[in-house]
């Protein structure tokens, strides 16, 4: 009799070490599956983020160091004429923008006439609000971006840059133009150094510009073209309306 109690006794221990054996084989087999799943997890993250940041690198330059301007006003204008002018026309405007591009070829001489005569300040301010329409290369803040480049390292061909932009305007809902492109045009009218190249190319003010867009928002600016004299608004801002404004100021 103490043979069988003793035989129960194994069978059970048996019956119990098997139970605990599956129990850690189960508890091994569940921490490898949550590692192998946790390991797939994060490779798809890695190669969607890599994929993501190639693409960035080709349609929106944002790949090198994000710079803050020098040269602008303390409210994000790139300022031509008197500084000192107590008259001051505030241009705000996205080089996406189809009534930008209409702006400039009615008004655009008159603002750099004006600038040019001592008396005026003209200040502008580019924002990027219509990066929707370039499908997916954020084309306004890129241009944008290189907009502050030719600024900050080569001002005197700014206005040439500037009007070549917009006569080189790309349609809404295609993909603008490259980064190379934009550097074609600045070496096209003026502005061809290795440093305005790279500052495009790299995308050094994609951050200041998404700043400075949400800024000028919170000033109460929703659309573009806005003109402004001494923050009074030009509804209909023609050469003749901006003229009578300027000199009412």
């Amino acid at each position: 009799m103490n043979t069988s109690k003793n035989v129960s006794k194994d069978i059970k221990a048996m019956q119990n070490g098997d139970k605990n054996r599956r129990t850690l084989v189960q508890v091994v087999v569940a921490v490898v599956l949550i590692a192998l799943v946790a390991a797939i997890a994060l490779f798809i993250v890695n190669r969607d983020s890599t994929s993501g940041d190639a693409s960035a690198a080709g349609s929106s330059g944002s790949t090198g160091a994000q710079l803050t301007p020098t040269s602008l006003t303390d409210d994000g204008a790139i300022r031509f004429g008197n500084p000192d002018a107590t008259t001051v026309i505030s241009v705000v405007e996205d080089f996406q923008c189809p009534a930008c591009k209409n702006f400039e070829s009615v008004s655009g001489s008159t603002l750099q006439q004006l600038a040019d005569a001592g008396n005026v300040a003209v200040d502008y301010r580019p924002i990027s609000i219509l990066d929707r329409f370039s499908n997916g290369t954020m084309y306004s803040t890129r241009a944008a971006s290189a907009s502050i480049c030719v600024a900050e390292n080569d001002r005197d061909n700014w206005m040439n840059w500037h009007t070549a932009m917009f006569e080189q305007q790309p349609s809404e809902g295609g993909t603008g133009l490259t980064d190379d492109e934009l550097v074609a045009i600045a070496a096209a009218a003026g502005a061809d150094s290795s440093a305005v190249a790279s500052c495009i190319t790299d995308g050094s003010y994609t951050d200041w510009v998404t700043t400075q867009t949400q800024s000028v928002l919170g000033e109460g600016i929703n659309g573009t073209p806005n003109v402004r004299v001494n923050g009074t608004d030009i509804a209909n801002p023609t050469p003749e309306n901006i003229l009578t404004a300027a000199a009412g100021s």
